[in-house]
């Protein structure tokens, strides 16, 4: 009988680890269908049109009026590793200054190039004095007049 359940017990124990090594997948995002973009036309249809036929996006240009930017994400997620995106497709529909689509463009993975982000940080001159020393410089710099 303790044969049977120190078989059962590592049965378990393989199907809990073959279980924790099996992909997951998360979809991201939204992108209108081909048969509602069908209905667009270039320079004849205008903002209110897009909104109406595929609705607004989450995301819009930086400035008010911006260009519109549909985005969605196929993400990849195993075990312990880092999930990886295998799937991204972005819709951009650019405006023209009278407010009729200029252009709807479709990029992928593919297309995309990798961006570096960088973290700019401003040098302060406070970095090589300590507190003590900026308290006691202070000292010399206040002028007895200023406080009547």
């Amino acid at each position: 009988m303790k044969i049977w359940f120190a078989k059962l017990g590592g049965m378990m124990c393989l199907a809990v680890a073959l279980a924790a090594c099996t992909p997951t997948y998360r979809n991201h995002g939204y992108i209108p269908l081909q048969e509602d973009l069908n209905n667009l036309q270039v320079g004849v249809d205008t903002r209110q049109t897009v909104d109406d036929v595929v609705g607004p996006p989450s995301s819009a240009g930086m400035l008010s009026g911006g260009d519109y930017y549909y985005v969605r994400s196929r993400i990849k997620e195993v075990g312990m590793y880092r999930p990886e995106v295998i799937e991204r497709q972005v819709l951009a529909i650019s405006f023209a200054p009278n407010d009729t689509i200029a252009n709807i463009e479709t990029f992928s993975l593919a297309d995309g190039n990798v961006v570096p982000l960088t973290r700019r940080v401003t040098d302060s001159s406070v970095v090589s004095n300590g507190f003590l020393r900026q308290l006691l410089g202070n000292f010399g710099n206040v002028d007895p007049g200023e406080f009547f």
